[in-house]
């Protein structure tokens, strides 16, 4: 059971077959995969690694001290379930951006996200076409179905998350799903962390150098009705070392876009069976996710069931 690594540079030619059925396999079966060759230059994205990492060191890792000091954090006894031992800061890339609001950020950092951000912009939109073809889907649904009124939502959590003296009693960040479209994580690749949840174990998503990780958020499984599934995952802490960078990069509906199964992905059995994952819009989901991000997804699509109503109407069936 090997975590999905799939080499992309051969995308465009005689290896686009085995890479979409890679894919495919990956977001069937894993909800997780990591990408390698996928057009972000290794030099660029050393860069970023290391402004990220001094951004933090300069700004962030007292404040994180005198808060997790101030909490009493250090010295706990028994599991704590209600805080994440992680310092993180987020960048709205769409539809506004806001860095350059941050003051903290300097001009080279500032104008390095900027670019970051559109050469992770350009690879999502990539492999939600990537993800169309798979699903036999008209290329570029999946983005017009993200559209809303005002183009996708799309930002950047930065994170690092510093040593930890009781990783057994404190998650670097609790398990969830995501609750958005389709994230991209370029991660430290020295120190480990990222877990997810398979056939009931935890498995580590390793840390490789210049690669991406890759995983489904809710909206793409209420999209594919459930055929592709958005996947529990957590951070674990470290006792040492110098802490584990995270740059994780949403690419989400924007915040009108009205979220339904694709009709072609509906099949008659389950519609008469109601199997059917709700039709709702995505401002609304994200209001009921901010309070239950860290319990179960499965009341959230039920609830949402529940409350859109007005919205259903009906869905169309292969």
């Amino acid at each position: 059971m090997e975590f999905p690594i799939i080499n992309l540079e051969k995308l465009n030619g005689e290896d686009r077959p085995s890479i979409l059925a890679k894919i495919k396999d990956a977001c069937e079966n894993w909800g997780f995969f990591e990408v390698l060759n996928h057009g972000i230059e290794p030099e660029f994205l050393d860069k970023v690694e290391k402004l990220t990492k001094q951004h933090y060191k300069k700004c962030m890792e007292q404040r994180f001290k005198e808060q997790i000091a101030s909490k009493g954090l250090n010295d706990v006894v028994s599991e704590v379930n209600d805080v994440d031992w992680e310092s993180t800061f987020f960048l709205r890339h769409l539809p506004i951006s806001n860095i350059a609001d941050l003051p903290e950020l300097t001009d080279d950092y500032k104008s390095l996200m900027k670019l970051f951000a559109s050469k992770l912009q350009k690879l999502a939109e990539l492999l939600l076409d990537l993800l169309c073809e798979n699903l036999n889907l008209p290329k570029s649904y999946l983005k017009n179905a993200f559209h809303g009124s005002n183009g996708p939502t799309f930002g950047t959590k930065v994170s690092n998350y510093p040593p930890c003296p009781n990783p057994d009693l404190i998650k670097g960040l609790r398990a969830h799903t995501d609750a958005g479209g389709i994230i991209l994580l370029f991660q430290d690749d020295k120190v480990s962390g990222l877990q997810l949840l398979k056939d009931g174990a935890w498995v580590d998503v390793p840390p490789l150098r210049h690669s991406i990780v890759v995983n489904i958020g809710d909206q793409l499984e209420v999209i594919t009705n459930g055929k592709y599934k958005s996947v529990l995952h957590r951070v674990i802490a470290q006792p040492e070392g110098e802490g584990r960078m995270s740059l994780a990069s949403f690419y989400n509906p924007g915040s009108d876009a009205v979220i339904f199964p694709a009709p072609s992905l509906v099949e008659k059995e389950a519609a008469e069976k109601n199997e059917i994952y709700p039709k709702f819009i995505f401002e609304d989901y994200m209001k009921l996710y901010a309070g239950l991000k860290f319990q179960a997804k499965e009341p959230r699509f039920e609830a949402m069931k529940a409350n859109n109503v007005n919205l259903a109407g009906p869905i169309a069936t292969v």
